[in-house]
């Protein structure tokens, strides 16, 4: 039974991003409902820290997702900071599964991420500049979670398609 789908933009991004519309492309196609919140005036508040204001974010996005996950299956999908905090709220609400794409292990040394042991798809490139492969890699088997490495850099920009088949396999095995 498809159900919901919460897919959140990256830092400095924004709901219209590619990579989050190729997803919700493939969320509607399969039959999922999904929405793409804004944290756009969340990223722009740098007094709060050079990431913006990353608590308010997951406050955000928990809200959603307490709504969402009120009404049956709920799948948290992000990019970045946006796959840091889907992580971060399926710890607090009951999630059928995670889609994330270029997660930060490491925000910083105070917040690794961490996310509910639930059905979990990461796509990262090898030559992610910000990111280490290897801490994904190992963050990513130290749960069996699924993986896929590609030949790109953070913004993933040339396997937005490969990202969009890997989400659409992922709701499909749900």
């Amino acid at each position: 039974m498809p159900g919901h789908c919460i897919l959140c933009h990256g830092f400095e991004s924004g709901p219209d991003a590619t990579k989050v519309t190729a997803l919700a492309d493939v969320a509607q196609r399969l039959g999922w409902t999904h929405e793409r919140p804004d944290f756009t005036d969340l990223d722009a508040k740098r007094e709060v820290s050079e990431l913006g204001d990353v608590p308010a974010r997951v406050e955000r996005l928990l809200a959603l997702a307490r709504e969402a996950a009120a009404r049956g299956p709920l799948v948290l999908a992000g990019s970045s900071l946006g796959a840091w905090i889907s992580g971060k709220v399926s710890m607090q609400v009951p999630v059928r599964g995670l889609f994330l794409m270029a997660p930060p292990i490491v925000l910083d040394p105070a917040y690794p991420l961490e996310a509910a042991r639930v059905p979990t798809s990461i796509v990262h490139g090898w030559d992610d500049e910000l990111i280490p492969a290897a801490q994904v890699m190992q963050w990513a088997h130290s749960r069996r979670d699924r993986l896929l490495m590609v030949d790109d850099t953070h913004r993933l920009s040339a396997h937005v398609e490969a990202s969009a088949i890997a989400f659409g396999e992922f709701l499909e095995a749900l």
